[in-house]
Order: structure tokens, then sequence, then C-alpha cells
């Protein structure tokens, strides 16, 4: 599947059809260079799918939780660009989160690939050189 964002006030527009292929998938590893939009696209998806609080990237706190103000329902941003070693996701507990049922938005799960279920969905971010992105995934 491949989607394109063609700026930001088309964003929402493209998570809302992200949502729709979505599946039954909970798990999804967003993959991109540094400023490919990873932080930016998940936080349009929150938006979508009912977070109403603020929404920034777990850089510092590794996890951020949200809850749907529609549905109720958990939302987990992961940012494991700070991690060093794999035993800093066990100290916090990682499957608690990756095998709770819940929406998990991971980014640079490259440093943690080892950990993340085999159902994961790899979702790859990449800016084109006109400036939009293009997002595929399987």
């Amino acid at each position: 599947m491949e989607l394109k964002i063609n700026n930001l006030e088309t964003i929402h527009d493209t998570a809302r059809e992200f949502i729709r292929e979505m599946g039954d998938s909970t798990v999804f590893a967003f993959h991109g260079e540094m400023g490919a939009g990873k932080t930016t696209f998940i936080k349009a998806l929150c938006e979508v799918l009912g977070v109403e609080d603020v929404i920034n990237s777990p850089t510092f706190a590794i996890i951020n939780e949200y809850r749907s103000d529609l549905t109720g329902e958990l939302i987990y941003h992961f940012d494991f660009y700070r991690i060093n070693k794999i035993e800093e996701a066990y100290d916090f507990g990682y499957e608690d989160y990756f095998f709770s049922g819940s929406l998990c938005f991971i980014e640079w799960p490259e440093k943690v690939e080892e950990l993340l279920p085999g159902d994961v969905v790899d979702v790859y971010i990449a800016e084109n050189e006109d400036g939009t992105r293009s997002i595929k995934w399987n």
C-alpha cells in the first residue's frame, strides 16, 4: 500500500486513509530518515483517532500514552532514538505495551527490532524531491 502526503493541510486526510487500511494490526513500526515526518504523521494519526491531549515526540520519555476521547482506547507512541542498549527496552516492560492489544506507533524501531512482535507492520516514510512525503507498507 502507498499513500502520499502532499502538504500539512492534507495530512489528516492521509491519516484517515491510513487508518481505514490498518486492519486488525496494532503495532506499527515507522521507518524513515531524521526529518522524514514520522512524528508529524503519528501526531495526525492520533488526532484523527480522537486524541485531544497535546501530542509530541517521546524522544526523551521514550513512550507517551494517549487516550482517544472518541473510543476511550489507549494509544502508545514510542521513540527509541535515544535507546543505547536493548536492555533499556526491557527495563520499561516493552512487552506490556507491544502485546497489550492497544495501538502502538513506534519510531526508530531498528533499535529494538528483535523485540517487535511477528505481526508488526513496517511503515516507511520518505521525503520526495518536491517536498511531499510517501508512506509505504504491506
